[in-house]
């Protein structure tokens, strides 16, 4: 497991037993409970975010290679067809 998934459990966890605190023992207040809920959800967007970005950058390079590679594709064609005349 990664250290952000950790992270993400942790802070589940957290959110959870908040939320059954407040409903059950009436402790916390109803913005403080809405808060860590919130802020799971935050880090597990942002989280997820973060992994579409790395692997868009990596798409991106394969992407670029693709063009190379037929960039070298039609010159190889454009010197076969000057040499066949």
């Amino acid at each position: 497991m990664k250290l952000k998934d950790i992270i993400l459990w942790v802070l589940f966890i957290i959110a959870i037993s908040i939320s059954l605190w407040y409903l059950f023992g009436n402790s916390p207040t109803l913005e403080e409970a809405l808060l860590v809920l919130i802020l799971t959800i935050l880090y597990a967007t942002s989280t997820k975010i973060s992994d579409m970005g790395s692997r868009l950058g990596s798409i991106e390079r394969r992407f670029n290679n693709l063009e190379k590679s037929f960039i070298k594709l039609v010159s190889y064609f454009k010197s076969n067809k000057k040499e066949a005349k």
